[in-house]
């Protein structure tokens, strides 16, 4: 059965099945929106419908004896995308087979070799263009997995399948391919610009919130704070040093337990005036909550009782091993079950009793993918099923169990910082950062590409680890100017957060604080380049809190690849070491060692003012522009009013 609507302006939702389509739906799209008008036409080998200039047809093509539908879709008289068979003979393009899972459904679309692909969430390589690339669906550490893509040829589409799986994008074709489900269901946009296909998008999927204006300065974490008291001695300092310091974090094993929800008492003795502190010096208080129950915690006895745990098909109920306090080995742990609406409530009761009704608004919604070690979904047993059809939900759910519990207490303005994310998460109020990257120079050129991709794929708030996480030594010169460069592009991204396990780490398990992390860790020049990008960040912040505005209102995010400002020029959509901050700001980042100058795209249809040196430049052209170590090359679009 193939089931295909208007489903919103210029856009259509198809769904196929051998078997009945009414069935939960547990995909990112909003209840259907006002109708469309369409006109069907119906012959003896074709179906076409009509909807304003945009027309699909379906074709009942003979092929090699055995006939197969074969869909179309049309702006005016193009054909934007069109279906491709499998091979010549059996089985069309939409393929059903028996896999590990029961059954995985192919789904396959012609495509030019010349054809470029953008979005797809987050993933660990320096691609913009993932043409000529596999990806696989699923969520990891660093790799967000949302299936939604961008295409040169004018149109968005999104894969509503929250099974993991993958998506192939070959010479000659693409295939979509999902496990543990015999469902395709897909939403396509033929808007003609890549701004109102991201529009259109966030019309479907749910629109951000505007971000909270205190979330728009600097935030401030290190791999863990021992103490209230030395947290608070970090805000202070920050004061007294006249540096503005928007969030500060309590990272993980602020806990007694894992799985307990509240802090150590031994710790942190009275929270209750650490949050008043922290209001009077203008700081917000960021808690760190992961979905993993020890079973040392008070509440797992109750969490697996009540069902409110993920689920095996096969072995017991854990997923992880985690070094908890005063464990002398890690120990097995287990992920609540986030599709479960109960189970949402019942954490949110204990998130509200314990940090919440305290005054913390910030939530770090960290390794929710969820991280699972072996990395096998399949085995799990959600309350929305197995774990193959539904896995790549899960970091959705969890913000929409964080945001709604605020939103119950009255409290709905808030930023919940994901390590993963799902195509609609975004409505949720959540941010996300690229996971726990490396301290190296490919990392950094890495993170300029992923921010773009994700901002495309629906969410408009991103950061990354400044300095990356794993490792780094601050008193080591050479990863001093790493972590320059690595702020300087901090400071334009849509949040500005520095976090990392620095060196000296511990040798065994995660207890101990790792190395300093805060800006007068990195040497007296590091220090200096860094507080003038803080308080520059300061005279920009009115400008992003436009940005935001636009993103919550339009789904047009503040982090924008060239294409999205400037899709005329055939040149901006191979541009990938650059980036746009809202429509003004051309942003180039220092990705490598020693660098003192960069050669910069300009886009075509303007001119280009460097913002250091007020020297203007034609667009439409490359210039080498000047990158001295305390700054990188940054050019505001002639006839801003905006200055640095």
């Amino acid at each position: 059965m193939i089931r295909v609507e208007t489903w919103g302006e210029n856009s259509f939702r198809v769904r196929m099945s051998r078997h009945t389509l009414d069935r939960p739906d547990h995909g990112a799209l909003n209840e259907a929106p006002l109708p469309i008008p369409a006109q069907v036409e119906v012959l003896p080998k074709r179906i076409r419908m009509r909807s304003g200039v945009n027309t699909i047809e379906l074709v009942i093509d003979d092929g090699a004896g055995n006939p197969r539908p074969l869909l179309s879709f049309l702006r005016g008289d193009e054909c934007v995308l069109a279906e491709a068979p499998e091979h010549f003979w059996w089985p069309g393009a939409h393929g059903v087979y028996p896999g590990s899972g029961g059954v995985e459904v192919h789904q396959v679309f012609a495509s030019d070799p010349d054809e470029k692909f953008y979005g797809l969430g987050q993933h660990a390589h320096p691609h913009l263009d993932h043409k000529g690339l596999v990806l696989d669906l699923i969520q990891r550490n660093g790799e967000v997995s949302i299936p939604f893509v961008l295409s040169d040829r004018g149109y968005g589409l999104l894969w509503n399948n929250p099974a993991v799986g993958r998506v192939e994008f070959s010479k000659d074709r693409t295939r979509w391919v999902a496990q543990g489900t015999e469902i395709i269901d897909y939403w396509l946009c033929l808007a003609p610009s890549p701004k109102e296909i991201l529009s259109a998008y966030a019309d479907v999927v749910g629109h951000a919130p505007v971000l909270p204006h205190w979330a728009t300065g600097f935030w401030q974490s290190r791999l863990r704070y021992m103490s209230q008291n030395e947290l608070l001695e970090v805000a202070r300092r920050y004061k007294d040093l006249g540096i503005p310091l928007s969030v500060i974090v309590t990272d993980f094993i602020h806990w007694p337990a894992m799985g307990d929800y509240e802090f150590d008492s031994q710790e942190y003795p009275d929270p209750a005036a650490m949050m008043r502190e922290l209001e009077e010096l203008g700081t917000k208080l960021m808690v760190s909550v992961w979905p993993t129950v020890s079973p040392l915690s008070k509440n797992y006895q109750e969490f697996h009782d009540r069902g409110f745990l993920v689920g095996t098909e096969a072995g017991v109920e854990f997923h992880q091993k985690f070094k908890d306090k005063g464990m002398p080995t890690p120990l097995p742990v287990a992920f609540y079950d986030a599709t479960n609406p109960q189970a949402r409530k019942y954490l949110w009761s204990k998130i509200k009793q314990n940090y919440h009704d305290l005054g913390v608004r910030v939530f770090w919604l960290d390794a929710c993918e969820p991280e699972l070690n072996p990395g096998h979904p399949g085995n799990l047993s959600y309350f929305t099923g197995n774990g193959l059809a539904v896995n790549n939900t899960y970091p959705r759910e969890n913000a929409k169990g964080f945001f709604e519990g605020m939103r119950d207490a009255g409290t709905p303005e808030t930023v919940l910082l994901c390590r993963s994310a799902w195509a609609g998460q975004a409505r949720y109020g959540a941010a996300v950062w690229s996971g726990d990257i490396a301290p190296t120079w490919e990392a950094l050129r890495h993170q300029v590409s992923a921010g773009q991709s994700i901002a495309i794929s629906g969410i408009p708030w991103w950061t990354s680890d400044i300095g990356g996480f794993h490792g780094g030594d601050p008193q080591d010169p050479e990863y001093q100017e790493l972590f320059i460069r690595w702020f300087e592009f901090g400071t334009f991204c849509p949040l500005f957060r520095l976090h990392g396990h620095r060196e000296p780490r511990e040798a065994v398990g995660a207890v101990s604080p790792g190395g300093p992390n805060e800006i007068w860790s990195y040497g007296d020049e590091a220090f200096a380049i860094a507080k003038d990008h803080i308080l520059l960040r300061e005279r920009l912040r009115p400008y992003i809190d436009g940005l935001m505005e636009e993103a919550a209102e339009t789904g047009i995010p503040p982090m924008r690849s060239l294409f999205i400002e400037f899709p005329e020029d055939p040149s901006s959509w191979d541009v990938e070491d650059q980036f746009l901050l809202g429509p003004d700001v051309l942003v180039r980042p220092i990705t490598q060692p020693g660098a003192t100058c960069a050669r910069v795209y300009l886009p075509s249809g303007c001119q280009w003012k460097d913002a250091y040196t007020d020297q203007v430049h034609d667009g439409g052209q490359t210039v080498e522009i000047e990158a001295p170590l305390e700054r990188i090359p940054v050019l505001i679009r002639a006839g801003s009013a905006l200055s640095l």
